[in-house]
């Protein structure tokens, strides 16, 4: 009887997590349907985008340009196509482009429905440390998008339109390949920019320790640094800090918050034994 009754409870446990999937798929699925009615105008204002010199970040890199005299800051050309070399390709990534529009616009509501499944396992101590996660989860993830969008697309378009091993081999993407990098680069950068969220959760089951980063600061800023390389035009100063500065800030706001959890964690054990 007393298994029947833990069976039981197991099954409402997953049936409730069964809904709120189902819910956040609904929501996914409805802005991507929106986005499909929509795709012409997104292809052309939003994915394409990238991929065209009147783009807001290689305007204000030519901007910077004429300010500081660096020349190679001002890119004039992005000399490669954009071809559909399969029957389906253009449909196919017409879905595509619009599922990742949707993920995108309905993250919110899905945090929201993945948090009220998560809720109640915590005390009341961590449903009161853990106020305004919702908002700090999908602010970190639209950084994120922002930061893959507006600096690592162009950037990464740049690179691989321009980079050539001859003179002979001209540059023709399909657009699967096109929009899979774009995506990737997007949906990557909204992920990795809830690493402090991830490092506050570690923290307060005192799997990662502020000490355990600072031990390795030095290596993370290694990686930063060849990540930036590879994926900026140019080698100059100006351009590396751009893309560098943004990741190291948030390896940087991972410290700090695993130090706030450490801290919070003994004043909480303290509490409890006096």
């Amino acid at each position: 009887m007393k298994v029947g009754l833990n069976e039981m409870g197991f099954l409402d446990h997953f049936e409730n997590l069964r809904w709120h999937l189902v819910r956040s798929l609904l929501a996914v699925g409805i802005f991507t349907i929106l986005a499909f009615v929509f795709i012409r105008w997104i292809f052309a204002h939003i994915v394409f985008a990238p991929a065209q010199l009147e783009f807001p970040t290689f305007r204000y890199m030519c901007q910077i340009s004429q300010w500081t005299g660096i020349k190679d800051l001002c890119i004039t050309e992005l000399p490669f196509k954009i071809q559909s070399r399969n029957m389906t390709g253009q449909f196919m990534m017409s879905v595509t482009a619009s599922f990742v529009i949707g993920l995108i616009v309905a993250f919110p509501y899905i945090v929201w429905e993945l948090w009220r499944f998560i809720k109640p396992g915590f005390g009341e101590r961590g449903i009161k440390l853990s106020k305004g996660t919702i908002f700090f989860v999908t602010m970190l993830f639209f950084l994120g998008i922002f930061f893959g969008y507006y600096l690592l697309s162009p950037m990464t378009v740049w690179f691989l339109s321009t980079y050539s091993i001859s003179s002979t081999i001209a540059n023709e993407f399909d657009i699967t390949s096109y929009v899979s990098t774009i995506a990737s680069l997007v949906i990557g950068c909204g992920l990795l920019f809830e690493f402090p969220v991830v490092i506050f959760f570690l923290s307060k089951i005192g799997i990662v320790t502020p000490q355990l980063m600072r031990k390795y600061r030095k290596h993370a800023v290694v990686v930063i640094l060849i990540l930036a390389a590879v994926i900026t035009p140019t080698a100059d100063p100006f351009t590396l800090s751009l893309i560098s500065l943004p990741l190291y800030l948030l390896f940087e706001i991972s410290v700090l918050t695993s130090s706030a959890v450490m801290k919070k964690n003994l004043q909480e054990s303290e509490s409890l034994d006096t």
